[in-house]
């Protein structure tokens, strides 16, 4: 037995290798080429032949791919020779479409829609030859290739003049229309008829149009029968009031009782379409028994229309709303209760499913479905001070409906709903704790798209109440919330998760402080530091700012505070201190700029010692941002801590990312300084000028003496203010293009009314003339270090200048220098030479 089994596997691993050596084949030399030299041959064209002559050619004996080619830029040709190409191309395009596929026609229909939507080629001639084919193709054997003529038929009717519509297109339609006519043919009649009503008076419609209307609305063929009261809405319009009264309402009501469905469906679209046309009499002596009938016959034995009826029925309901009796308004909004809870039955206050067939089951959901898409327009139709009594229930049965799709549209509208209530909306308490807490997430992300709105208005007692009536207490709203954040958590739908998270920066405004920072802060924390989606985690970090934001307790904000350096800026991932980053990010935004340099400024520059150096990276990216947070002379220390980060990273950074990024940064940041002064000199200039004509006026008061003295004298002093306060900005300048000198940046000219002048205690001593020696990146770093360790020039303590000087030389040659005088030091002046990937550096002999 068991040999047997070998046996048999055996040889079906044989035959398997039998077919493996059959596929040899493969390893076949393939023909470079697609083509062979004859089909080559038959695909070439004359290069001396002009546009025209080409398409004629190819038209004639080229390939199909060829002749699709030609069709398509068909409307080129026509823009730039249109009298040759409607005399030779077109032509020849009318004898190919005779014998082309379905590809070739929907091409043709797309090129001569564009020729007849173009103004510039709209001439009766060639409107005519187009139209000739247009309509020739709409009786075309396949029906979509025969709806795509008609649709451009159509589109095209918007473009043409009323002349070449008459002529063209009603002419022919009246044969088109008859009976003898394909039940396609008279199909198209129905949207011709339907279309060309827009752009005629209504005389003209009603002499030329409304006996065609009336044989179709008469048609033996059911199809054509609903195709034409589709119409009827366009006709309508275009015939006016009095004329939709005498001679479309008996029609519709005719079609109405047809013993078609879709006929009958299509009558009660049109009706509910043209409410507003129907005077109050009509309404309530023919449209409501009419509607009412219809309901009631659908509601028995037509479950097809019942979809479109269900849809149709708050527009239905507000239509007819003002012409209704008491009695006629409980009987359409008792018919509404039934059609939500169709299909169901009810049992210890929950709602089941009933055994239908499964066709017949969905039909049921899709009515329950648009019900509950209808309920907002129904809870203003049964006013919403009865909502209790009328239709609390029924909006109970929708949210807690065993289709998913039902409930989800009832989260869609919950806040409607909401708002529809106002000072009631206490009433639905219960069902927003139940959508929050429903099974599906498909329930949960329809509630969250207005979750902002709903959950304000939730626990607000309406308009008129004050702010202190804000925080009221949702019971079980809390639980809710933190259960539907774990549910989008543990998903795999993380837009989900990240779009409730956006959505839970309203919390300040709708629960307490103490439940913010006892039950959700530390999930907040949870999120940033273990998920595994970046936009997850930095949303978490934007609301976790948002709740720190509007925290009003002084010890949670230090305990909050305290907790993101720990576990962040500090953290043993360099994930979470990217996090610390991007939480900055935010916190720039959200809070004052003092209130940022006191808590996350010093702690976002400690970052460039980090080691990881995707996190000195981001930070180089920051480092505009931060600076645009410091504000002098306040921050300046923060400003000195800012440079000194600066230089610390073009002296010691290795990574190549890096270094290129804090290079780009520099520049920034100059510029953002070079800025500051301007503006300083700007609020001089026209604190000078102020002062000028304060004092001219006083002159000219006939107090000169003491008076003018001492406007000149207010004048001067806000002027050395000012000065005061831009040379405090030039010399930071001066100070960080002093300790920056030997770094890499881009090239720039030296001005030599712009010339650095550095003390001797800035670069390398030295006391003959100066010399510029190139260095690489390597042996610049190796020169800072050496420097640096000799002279224990590293330390963020400023120094006698406004900014921290980065590298010292021998304290003694320093003094040595400084006591030469002013002299010696203005005469030395500083040439800087900077190369993309060099360094220039001053130094000069001993």
């Amino acid at each position: 037995m068991f040999v047997g089994k070998m046996t048999l596997s055996q040889s079906g691993l044989f035959g398997q290798i039998d077919d493996l050596q059959d596929l040899t084949f493969i390893e076949r030399p393939i023909r470079r080429s697609l083509k062979t030299a004859e089909e080559i041959d038959k695909l070439t064209v004359d290069e001396d032949l002009n546009d025209i002559e080409r398409a004629v050619y190819l038209l004639s004996s080229g390939q199909d791919v060829q002749r699709a080619s030609v069709i398509v830029n068909l409307p080129n040709l026509v823009r730039q020779n249109p009298a040759e190409t409607f005399r030779r191309v077109v032509p020849k395009v009318r004898e190919v479409l005779h014998v082309a596929g379905a590809d070739m026609q929907l091409a043709a229909a797309g090129s001569f829609l564009t020729i007849l939507q173009d103004d510039i080629v709209l001439i009766q001639t060639h409107t005519h030859s187009i139209l000739q084919i247009v309509l020739l193709n709409l009786d075309h054997r396949d029906t979509v290739v025969g709806s795509a003529w008609l649709e451009t038929l159509l589109s095209a009717i918007d473009a043409l003049p009323k002349e070449t519509i008459r002529q063209e297109i009603l002419s022919p339609l009246v044969s088109k229309a008859q009976l003898s006519q394909s039940v396609p043919a008279r199909l198209a009649s129905c949207r011709i008829l339907g279309k060309v009503a827009a752009k005629f008076e209504s005389s003209v419609v009603k002499k030329d149009l409304l006996p065609l209307v009336r044989s179709l609305c008469q048609d033996v063929e059911y199809e054509v029968r609903s195709c034409m009261c589709r119409q009827l809405e366009n006709i309508a319009r275009g015939i006016g009031l009095e004329h939709t009264k005498a001679v479309v309402l008996p029609e519709l009501v005719e079609l109405a009782r047809d013993e078609g469905s879709t006929v009958r469906l299509a009558a009660f679209d049109t009706i509910i379409n043209l409410l507003e046309m129907f005077d109050s009499d009509d309404r309530t002596r023919v449209i409501f028994p009419l509607v009412k009938t219809f309901c009631e016959k659908c509601f028995k034995a037509d479950e097809a229309v019942l979809a479109s009826l269900s849809f149709q029925y708050g527009k239905l309901c507000h239509g007819l709303s003002a012409s209704f009796t008491d009695e006629q308004h409980l009987w359409f909004l008792e018919f509404y209760k039934k059609l939500c809870c169709l299909g169901l039955q009810h049992e210890n206050g929950h709602c089941e499913s009933q055994p239908y067939p499964l066709e017949l089951e969905n039909k049921y959901a899709l009515v329950r479905r648009n019900c509950a898409y209808n309920f907002p327009a129904m809870v203003l139709f049964a006013d919403p001070n009865h909502f209790l009594s009328e239709l609390y229930r029924t909006f109970s049965s929708l949210c807690h409906d065993p289709e998913i799709s039902v409930r989800r549209t009832a989260a869609e509208g919950f806040h409607e709903v909401v708002k529809l209530l106002g000072p009631n909306v206490h009433y639905v308490h219960k069902e927003l704790i139940t959508l929050l807490q429903d099974d599906s997430l498909e329930v949960l992300d329809a509630l969250i798209n207005h979750l902002q709105e709903t959950l304000e208005l939730a626990t607000s007692r309406g308009e008129g109440a004050g702010p202190e009536s804000k925080q009221v207490n949702v019971p079980d709203l809390v639980p809710a919330l933190v259960a539907a954040e774990q549910k989008a958590a543990s998903s795999l739908r993380w837009r989900v998760h990240e779009k409730l998270l956006q959505r839970y920066s309203c919390l300040p405004r709708v629960i307490s402080g103490d439940q913010i920072y006892f039950r959700f802060l530390q999930r907040m924390f949870g999120i940033i530091t273990t998920n595994n989606v970046l936009p997850v985690q930095r949303e978490a970090a934007r609301t976790l700012c948002v709740f720190l934001r509007y925290n009003r307790k002084q010890e949670q904000r230090q305990e909050i505070i305290s907790k993101i350096m720990q576990e962040l800026a500090q953290g043993r991932s360099y994930w979470n201190r990217l996090r610390f980053l991007d939480l900055c990010e935010i916190a720039i935004d959200l809070f004052s700029k003092s209130y940022f340099c006191k808590h996350f400024l010093i702690q976002a520059l400690e970052l460039v010692n980090d080691p990881v150096a995707n996190v000195r990276y981001k930070l180089c990216h920051m480092l505009p941002r931060l600076r645009s947070t410091i504000r002098l002379p306040a921050d300046k220390h923060l400003l000195q801590q800012l440079e000194f980060c600066v230089r610390k990273l073009l002296c010691r950074e290795k990574d190549k990312d890096v270094v290129a990024t804090v290079r780009k940064t520099v520049l920034e940041l100059d510029k953002m300084d070079i800025t500051e002064p301007e503006l300083l000199e700007r609020q001089q200039s026209e604190a000078k000028l102020v002062g000028e004509k304060h004092t001219e006026k006083k002159r000219r008061d006939s107090k000169a003496g003491l008076s003018g003295s001492k406007g000149m004298s207010g004048s001067t002093s806000g002027a050395t203010l000012s000065t005061s306060a831009g040379k405090e900005m030039r010399r930071a300048k001066l100070a960080r293009s002093r300790s920056l000198s030997s770094h890499p940046s881009t090239p720039k000219l030296a001005n030599s009314d712009k010339t650095l002048k550095v003390k001797e205690s800035g670069s390398c001593p030295g006391s003959g003339k100066s010399s510029i020696i190139p260095m690489n990146d390597d042996a610049l770093r190796s020169h800072h270090f050496n420097v640096a360790s000799s002279s224990s020039s590293l330390s963020p303590t400023p120094s006698t200048s406004s900014m921290p000087v980065l590298i010292r030389s021998n304290t003694s040659s320093s003094v040595d220098h400084r006591s030469n005088g002013s002299k010696d030091t203005q005469s030395r002046k500083l040439t800087i030479q900077r190369k993309s990937n060099s360094f220039g550096m001053q130094s000069g002999r001993e």
